[in-house]
């Protein structure tokens, strides 16, 4: 179980869909379309209904050369539609932020998890994140190995800090600062990132490494990739993975977890 504040997920018996809401101008493939609260909302739950297990919502972007906002800026952007999504699911929310102030804020505002790109841990952070859920980035370069030496790391400063390990997840930062070969080994040696039995996250969706390796520059038209992108990724280990597209991935993901069960011999015919 990871523990996120009033929430409890459970991990690993299939994989868990994070879905994507920018609420942001700037992202590198649908900068603009849940900008405004009730567009951010309307994603939110279209996305539930499309077989999410928890919504992640942003307000600054992390794509190549992206402008830095300041806390109280990012906190504009998210203030109402965290609140309307909030209002409106019973799903898990994640915030994904790397300001301590906006994780205080967005705790107080109903938010679950906090997702914080930056892979930096501190005394603020863990003190504004209280008992929610935290999914902690490896946003240097390096491939499987360095990865897993990074989270050894983090977990123990985590602990120092008074962060519980049931509230810890681990993101390989696919895209964060690695080359487009480091991205491909993080996908397709996932499990071997894994530290003290925590759920790990992929999210590698529209990326770049997905584009470069299925031949199609333009961000949303690369489904087709990413869906083969997540069936290496659950077969090598993955727990959850956010997505852009839901409703098109759902299938591979389905069919990837009941194929990977039938290689584990864990397959039941009457869960499907």
């Amino acid at each position: 179980m990871w523990k996120c504040g009033s929430k409890s997920i459970e991990y690993g018996k299939k994989t868990l869909i994070m879905a994507i809401i920018n609420a942001t101008p700037d992202s590198f493939s649908d900068g603009g379309e849940a900008l405004e609260p009730e567009a951010a909302l309307k994603r939110a739950l279209e996305a539930e209904e499309h077989g999410a297990d928890i919504i992640d919502i942003g307000a600054q972007s992390t794509r190549p050369g992206f402008k830095l906002i300041s806390a109280e800026e990012e906190w504009q952007r998210l203030e109402k539609p965290l609140r309307l999504i909030r209002k409106s699911t019973a799903l898990p929310v994640s915030v994904d932020t790397f300001y301590p102030e906006v994780a205080r804020r967005a705790a107080q505002s109903g938010a679950d998890i906090i997702n914080d790109v930056s892979g930096v841990l501190t005394p603020q952070k863990a003190q504004a994140l209280g008992g929610l859920g935290l999914v902690i980035t490896f946003s240097a370069a390096g491939g499987a190995k360095e990865a897993a030496r990074f989270f050894e790391k983090a977990v123990a400063e985590a602990k120092e800090l008074g962060i519980k390990k049931e509230q810890l997840c681990l993101d390989p930062g696919i895209g964060f600062s690695k080359s487009r070969a480091q991205d491909l080994e993080l996908i397709a040696r996932a499990g071997e990132c894994k530290a003290a039995e925590l759920p790990l996250l992929l999210g590698f969706s529209r990326k770049r490494v997905i584009g470069e390796y299925s031949h199609q520059s333009e961000p949303k038209k690369r489904v087709y990739g990413n869906i083969a992108a997540d069936t290496a990724a659950i077969f090598a280990g993955a727990d959850i993975l956010r997505l852009h597209d839901v409703k098109s991935e759902i299938q591979g993901v389905l069919l990837a977890d009941a194929l990977k069960k039938i290689k584990q011999n864990d397959f039941k015919e009457e869960n499907l």
